[in-house]
């Protein structure tokens, strides 16, 4: 059987996952939550990214530094940060067809919120490729690489996580999958890693474009069928 013939539950990370980090979205998405950050708390722009990038890291993502520190209601953050250009984002047609043809369920699970996402994955072709968008909300503001998030991923969905494969850009985010049982796959793009430390024994897979992954993923998958 194949590496991945066991696998029934295909679990992507959303931005440079699904998308090139060429597309840069999160640049248009850095600038806001500098701005957020500054008008919240009456600061420079150089202080507020200190603010931001320390949040980040201390407390998993910016929003919940946010909420934790200055009560920050999650939805108004979220719709602010997230009013941008997605036409920067290119269709794959060998991506929705690759994602398509995978056997079993398919769900996005994300830092973001479903109103983003689904602005994303309606310019990529995939606004119907995917069984649900489990997002920040449905976390209860438990971002990833918090174990509770994807513990409350699985029971949600009654997802066997020993059957299940998760792809993400950011390999701090996969030692919680991989100590569940999932198989890992590492998007190495170029795409903030954070602190830097050795995560090779959590990843599975490491490669550097889904969308050429998953067509060889498939070819293989239907010849070995």
């Amino acid at each position: 059987m194949h590496r991945l013939g066991h696998i029934d539950t295909w679990i992507f990370d959303l931005d440079n996952t699904l998308y090139p980090a060429r597309s840069n979205l999160f640049a248009q998405i850095d600038v806001k939550m500098g701005r957020y950050i500054s008008d919240l708390l009456g600061v420079d722009a150089e202080a507020a990214r200190v603010v931001q990038k320390n949040y980040f890291h201390s407390h998993g993502m910016t929003l919940r530094g946010l909420m934790d520190e200055h009560a920050v209601d999650p939805h108004h953050f979220l719709d602010f940060v997230h009013n941008i250009d997605v036409s920067l984002i290119e269709h794959d047609a060998r991506l929705v067809e690759s994602i398509a043809a995978l056997p079993g369920r398919k769900l996005v699970f994300t830092n973001a919120d479903i109103p983003y996402a689904a602005r994303v994955l309606d310019r990529l072709g995939l606004a119907h490729a995917f069984e649900v968008i489990h997002d920040i909300h449905a976390t209860g503001y438990l971002p990833k690489p918090d174990p509770r998030a994807y513990a409350g991923l699985c029971d949600a969905y009654a997802i066997d996580p020993k059957r299940a494969l998760f792809a993400e850009d950011m390999a701090r985010n996969l030692p919680p999958a991989h100590a569940i049982g999932m198989t890992t796959v590492w998007i190495n793009n170029g795409s903030e890693q954070g602190p830097g430390t050795d995560l090779a024994q959590f990843i599975d897979f490491e490669i550097s474009d889904l969308s050429d992954w998953l067509h060889a993923v498939v070819a293989t998958l239907e010849t070995n069928a």
